[in-house]
C-alpha cells in the first residue's frame, strides 16, 4: 500500500511539473502570436512600445478561459485515469 501511496505522489509531482512547463510553453506561444499581429499592423512601430505591451496585456485577459488552456488540465485527468484503470483491471480481473 505504500508503494502505491509513493507511486500517486510521484505521478501527481510529474504531472504538476509538465502542466506547469506546458502552461508557460502554451502562453508564450500566444504572446508572440499577439506580438506578430501587433507587428503586422503596425509596420512603423515594431519593436517594444506601450501600445503593444498594452494590446498584448489586453488581448491576454481572455486567453486564460479559452479551450487551448483548459484543455492543459488533462495532463492530470488522463494519466490519472488510466493508472486507475490498469490498477483496477490487474487487482480485479
Amino acid at each position: 500500500m505504500i508503494k502505491f501511496f509513493r507511486l500517486i505522489v510521484i505521478v501527481l509531482a510529474v504531472e504538476a511539473l509538465f502542466f506547469v512547463l506546458l502552461r508557460i510553453y502554451i502562453r508564450s506561444l500566444r504572446y508572440e502570436k499577439l506580438e506578430r499581429i501587433w507587428d503586422e499592423r503596425h509596420p512603423d512601430r515594431t519593436g517594444d512600445s506601450p501600445a503593444r505591451d498594452e494590446f498584448v496585456r489586453k488581448s491576454m485577459v481572455g486567453y486564460e478561459k479559452s479551450l487551448k488552456v483548459r484543455l492543459t488540465w488533462a495532463v492530470f485527468i488522463i494519466p490519472n485515469l488510466a493508472i486507475m484503470g490498469i490498477v483496477y483491471w490487474v487487482n480485479w480481473q
